[in-house]
């Protein structure tokens, strides 16, 4: 398994090895073992232009994922690329009453279920799935100690 993490602009304080530590285990607990995964830390103006491009939405949003799921030789899945917005993650984190960590986590493990399949916006009972789901994964890394709350 494969995790690459790349940060830009306003993603460039947030620490790589932190969140490619919590992505590892995502993909452990989801039995994603041969996957490989891109993550992208950028700051609000980049993650506006994105979402304007790609969804039509003229705002920073918090997390976007690009699905791949194409195959390799050896039995490797390149899953795709989820993209977080720190400056995003921040503002929500605090809002919420949140650390900045547990926020990321959060944005990741939401990012990774839609590069999975899961969609929170085709019905209500597959967002009670994947609420589900994310809060399951998120007690897991805490039980493994990927993510301290």
């Amino acid at each position: 398994m494969l995790v690459e993490v790349l940060r830009r602009d306003g993603g460039k304080k947030y620490p790589a090895a932190k969140l490619k530590r919590v992505a590892t285990g995502i993909l452990e607990l989801l039995e994603q073992d041969h996957a490989e995964l891109s993550v992208a830390l950028i700051g609000n103006g980049e993650m506006r232009k994105l979402n304007a491009r790609y969804r039509r939405k003229n705002y920073p949003t918090d997390v976007l994922s690009f699905p791949t799921a194409q195959g390799m030789p050896g039995g490797v899945l390149l899953l795709g690329d989820v993209i977080i917005s720190v400056d995003k993650a921040k503002e929500q984190a605090k809002e919420r009453g949140r650390s900045l960590d547990e926020e990321m986590t959060t944005l990741l493990i939401h990012g990774v279920l839609h590069l999975l399949g899961y969609d929170h916006e085709r019905s209500v009972q597959d967002a009670r799935i994947m609420g589900r789901l994310e809060k399951k994964i998120n007690i897991a890394l805490c039980d493994r100690r990927r993510l301290q709350v």
